[in-house]
C-alpha cells in the first residue's frame, strides 16, 4: 500500500502541531486565562435568553445583529466587523486570503506560534524579525524587513504573547504608511494594556485588528472572537469564513457580556492589572528570578535556575505554569498567568522556597 502521508504537503509534514499537554493542577497559571469565573449574572441572563431563541434554525449567515453590537462596543462600523469561532479562526481567515506560495508573511519572534504555523501550511515564506534584547518591538528591524521583502501581511501581537510588550501607536503608524500589505494587530490582551489601535482604522485601510472574548471577558470556553477592518477588506476576508461559524450560545453570551461589561467585567480587568503589578514587584525581590514588565494578564520570568527544575518543583506543589524555554531566545524563561490574590500568594511563596532550597 502507498503511504497516505506522502500526499500531505512537505511543508506541513515538517511542522509540529500546535498543542499543549492537558494537565490539571490546584493552581493553573499556564494558559493566560482569566482567573475569575464569568460573573453569574452574565451566565443567568444568557441562559434566560437562550430559552427564547430558536434552536432548530441556523443562527444567521453573517450574524448581523451581533456585528452591530460588536461595532458599537468597539467604536467601528458594522460592515467592518466579522465574528469568529475564537480569534484563531479569524487569524486563519486573514492568512487564507493573503498568504500562499510566492507570498511573504512578516512576524516577530518570539510570538504566538499559530501565526507561523498557519502561514507555513499555506506555503508562504515566513520572515521572522527578532524582538530587542529587552524583548520589545524593534521598529527599525521591522521597517527594514518590510521594505526588503514586501510582505502581503505583517502580524503584530500587542500586547505580545508571550512577552507582554506593546507596539507604540506612532511606531505602528509608520509601519502602516510604509508597507504595501496588510498589517494585522492581534489585540487579544488589549484590555489589560489600556491601549487599542482601533482609532487608527479611520486613516489606515490596511490595518486589521483581532480581538477575543477569551481573556478579559472570561469566556475562553465559548470561543468567541472578532475582527475589525475597513469594510472593503472585511468583504474579502469573510469569503474565507465558514457559514454559520458561531453558534447561538456563544453569540448570546457575547451580546450579554458587552451589555454588562462596565458593570461586571471591567472591575475584573482592573483587579488583574493591580495583581499583575503587585506580583511583578514581589518577584523582583526573589533571588535568581528576573520578571519582565508586562502589559497583559501574564508575564515572563527569567530564571537563573534551570527552567525545567522550577517548572517541575511548582508542578510538585500543584501549581502549573508555562514552560516556554523552547521558544526562540527564551531558553531561560517561564511564563505565568496572573491569578487571584490567593493563587498569586501561593505561587510567590513556592518560588521563594524553590530558589532558597536550590543547590
Amino acid at each position: 500500500m502507498r503511504d497516505p502521508v506522502q500526499f500531505i504537503k512537505e511543508e506541513v509534514r515538517t511542522l509540529e502541531p500546535y498543542s499543549l499537554v492537558s494537565q490539571r493542577a490546584r493552581i493553573k497559571l499556564n494558559q493566560n486565562e482569566n482567573a475569575w469565573e464569568t460573573p453569574q449574572q452574565i451566565k443567568e441572563e444568557t441562559l434566560r435568553r437562550l430559552r427564547d431563541r430558536v434552536w432548530s434554525r441556523y443562527p444567521g449567515l453573517r450574524t448581523s445583529d451581533l456585528h452591530e453590537r460588536l461595532a458599537k462596543f468597539s467604536g467601528w462600523k458594522p460592515e467592518g466587523v466579522i465574528a469568529g469561532n475564537g480569534s484563531n479562526e479569524l487569524i486563519q481567515a486573514v492568512l487564507m486570503v493573503t498568504a500562499g506560495k510566492g507570498r511573504r508573511v512578516v512576524i516577530n519572534e518570539p510570538t504566538f506560534a499559530l501565526y507561523k504555523q498557519i502561514s507555513t501550511v499555506l506555503e508562504s515564506e515566513v520572515v521572522s524579525v527578532s524582538l530587542t534584547d529587552n524583548l520589545t518591538y524593534d521598529l527599525n528591524a521591522l521597517r527594514r524587513s518590510i521594505n526588503t521583502v514586501q510582505p502581503s501581511v505583517t502580524i503584530i501581537c500587542s500586547p505580545n504573547n508571550p512577552t507582554g510588550c506593546i507596539i507604540e501607536q506612532s511606531d505602528l503608524i509608520s509601519l502602516l504608511e510604509e508597507t504595501h500589505g496588510l498589517v494585522v494587530v492581534d489585540e487579544a490582551y488589549f484590555e489589560f494594556s489600556g491601549q487599542s489601535v482601533v482609532p487608527l482604522l479611520e486613516k489606515h485601510s490596511n490595518l486589521v485588528v483581532l480581538r477575543t472574548f477569551s481573556k478579559a471577558m472570561a469566556m475562553a470556553a465559548l470561543r468567541i472572537g472578532y475582527l475589525i477592518a475597513a469594510p472593503e477588506v472585511v468583504k474579502e476576508i469573510s469569503k474565507a469564513v465558514l457559514p454559520y461559524n458561531l453558534n447561538v450560545v456563544s453569540q448570546t453570551a457575547a451580546e450579554v457580556a458587552m451589555e454588562m461589561y462596565e458593570t461586571t467585567l471591567a472591575c475584573l480587568v482592573e483587579l488583574i492589572c493591580n495583581e499583575r503589578e503587585r506580583v511583578y514587584s514581589e518577584l523582583q525581590k526573589i533571588r535568581d528570578l528576573d520578571p519582565v514588565q508586562s502589559r497583559a494578564n501574564f508575564m515572563l520570568i527569567r530564571s537563573e535556575l534551570p527552567v525545567k527544575h522550577v517548572f517541575n518543583e511548582l508542578r510538585r506543589r500543584d501549581i502549573l505554569v508555562r514552560d516556554i524555554s523552547s521558544y526562540p531566545r527564551l531558553q531561560d524563561y517561564f511564563r505565568i498567568s496572573v491569578g487571584t490574590p490567593e493563587e498569586n500568594d501561593a505561587l510567590l511563596a513556592a518560588l521563594r522556597e524553590i530558589t532558597r532550597d536550590y543547590e
